[in-house]
C-alpha cells in the first residue's frame, strides 16, 4: 500500500520448525523461527523501521512496529546475550518528511536491514537512497506496482501489489456483487490512485465517473452528488481509512444505498470508527492477505499491550527473515540481501519467496466485510 498502508493469506499457516543455525546454508525456512534453536551471532544489530507512527496514519506504522516486536520479542528471549533491537523512524506517511530520515537510516552502521518503508509515496521517495548505500529493506504494506519497477535489487514486499488487488476488486464488482454501473474514486496518493486505476482497467465500460479526492479531506459533497448523480450501484475508494469512513458516512447520509468497497489501506477497523456502525455496514475492503492464525493476536498483545491491525502480520515475518539473516551470521548489506533474495518459506501471512524484482511470488486477494458495526477480520472471502 502506500501512503500505506495493512494486511493473512490463503494458506493461513503457523510458524514453525525449520529453524536456522547460527552457521546455516539452507534460506528456505518459516518465517518466525528466528528465535528458535542454535545461538545467534553477537553484535550491535538494528532493524530500521520508516514509516508513520504518529498522525492521521499512525495507527497502520505502530500495527508494523508491534509485529517487528514480537519477532523480537520471541528472538532475545532464544538470544538474552545477543539481542536484537528496532529502531523506529516516524515519517508520518510523508515523502518529504521520509527523505531525510533516510538519509539518517543509511548513515546508522548498526541498522543491518529496513523493515519498511511502510507507504508507497514514501518507499518512491527513498528507495533510491538505500539502494545507493545497499541497505537491504523488506516492505510490509507498500503496495504500487512501479516501486519494483525501479531497479533497486535492495528492495522487496511480503505483499501482493496493486495489480493483483485492483484486478481482484475488479472481478468482485461484477461477479460477486453483480453491479452495473461504478463509479471510482481515488485520493491522489502513489497508493490510492494507483490502486483505483487498476480496479477501472478491470472494470472497463462499467466505469460511469471517476473523481480524485485529497487526504486528509473531510467534506466530500462534491464527490457524493457525483456519484449519486450517476446512477452508479458500486463505488470503490482506492485511500486509506480515515477519509473511506467518512465518505462512505456521507454517501449514505445522501441516500446511496449501493456497494462501497474499498482496498488494504481502508481495512482496519478504524474504518467502521470513522464512518459510524450504520454507514459501513455491508461495506467490503479487500486485502491481499488472509486472517492471522488464531493464536497470534493473543501473543501479539502479551508484547504490546493492544490488539494486533492491518499489517502486523506481514511486519512480523519481515522481521523474521531479517533475524533469520542475522542467525546465519548474514549480516553485512551484500550477504543479507543475497539472503533475502534466496529466501522461501511460510510465515503467519503465508508463503514467502521472492521474484527477480522484490515482488512476492504468490497472493490471494481477500474480501473482509464489515457486518453488525464490526469488521470481520476472522471469516474473509477469497476472491482469487
Amino acid at each position: 500500500m502506500a501512503i500505506k498502508p495493512q494486511l493473512r493469506t490463503l494458506a493461513v499457516i503457523a510458524a514453525a520448525g525449520l529453524a536456522l543455525t547460527a552457521c546455516g546454508s539452507s534460506n528456505s525456512s518459516t518465517a518466525g523461527s528466528g528465535g528458535s534453536g542454535g545461538s545467534a551471532p553477537c553484535g550491535n544489530y538494528e532493524i530500521g523501521f520508516l514509516g508513520a507512527t504518529t498522525g492521521p496514519y499512525g495507527a497502520l506504522g505502530q500495527n508494523m512496529v508491534g509485529g517487528i516486536k514480537l519477532a523480537l520479542d520471541t528472538y532475545n528471549k532464544a538470544n538474552p546475550t545477543c539481542k536484537v533491537n528496532v529502531k523506529v523512524f516516524d515519517s508520518q506517511g510523508d515523502p518529504t518528511k521520509a527523505t531525510p530520515l533516510a538519509t539518517q537510516i543509511v548513515q546508522d552502521t548498526n541498522i543491518v536491514a529496513l523493515v519498511g518503508p511502510g507507504f508507497s509515496g514514501e518507499s518512491l521517495a527513498t528507495g533510491k537512497t538505500f539502494y545507493a548505500a545497499g541497505l537491504p529493506s523488506i516492505s510490509p504494506s507498500a503496495t504500487n506496482v512501479t516501486i519494483t519497477q525501479q531497479g533497486w535489487a535492495t528492495w522487496h514486499r511480503v505483499i501482493g501489489n496493486d495489480s493483483a488487488q485492483g484486478a481482484a476488486d475488479a472481478q468482485y464488482i461484477q461477479n460477486t456483487a453483480k453491479a452495473t454501473k461504478a463509479f471510482v474514486i481515488d485520493d491522489g496518493s502513489d497508493y490510492g490512485k494507483g490502486l483505483a486505476s487498476y480496479v477501472q482497467k478491470g472494470l472497463g465500460s462499467m466505469v460511469t465517473g471517476t473523481d480524485t479526492v485529497q487526504t486528509g479531506q473531510t467534506d466530500f459533497s462534491t464527490t457524493v452528488a457525483k456519484v449519486t448523480g450517476s446512477g452508479a450501484d458500486a463505488v470503490f475508494y482506492g485511500g486509506y481509512y480515515a477519509e473511506a469512513g467518512l465518505l462512505v458516512k456521507q454517501l449514505r447520509q445522501a441516500g446511496y444505498k449501493g456497494l462501497f468497497m474499498s482496498g488494504d489501506g481502508s481495512e482496519d477497523p478504524a474504518f467502521v470508527k470513522a464512518a459510524g456502525a450504520a454507514a459501513a455496514d455491508g461495506s467490503i475492503l479487500s486485502a491481499p492477505a488472509g486472517p492471522a492464525p488464531a493464536d497470534f493476536n493473543t501473543k501479539y498483545k502479551a508484547v504490546n499491550g493492544a490488539d494486533s491491525g492491518l499489517y502486523s502480520t506481514q511486519s512480523y515475518d519481515a522481521a523474521n527473515i531479517v533475524l533469520d539473516a542475522i542467525k546465519a551470521g548474514k549480516t553485512s548489506h551484500q550477504d543479507m540481501n543475497d539472503f533475502i533474495n534466496a529466501y522461501s518459506g511460510t510465515g503467519v501471512s503465508g508463503p514467502i519467496k521472492f521474484d527477480s524484482h522484490g515482488d512476492i511470488t504468490s497472493s490471494t486477494i481477500f474480501a473482509y466485510k464489515v457486518a453488525n458495526g464490526k469488521l470481520d477480520t476472522a471469516n474473509p472471502s477469497p476472491i482469487q
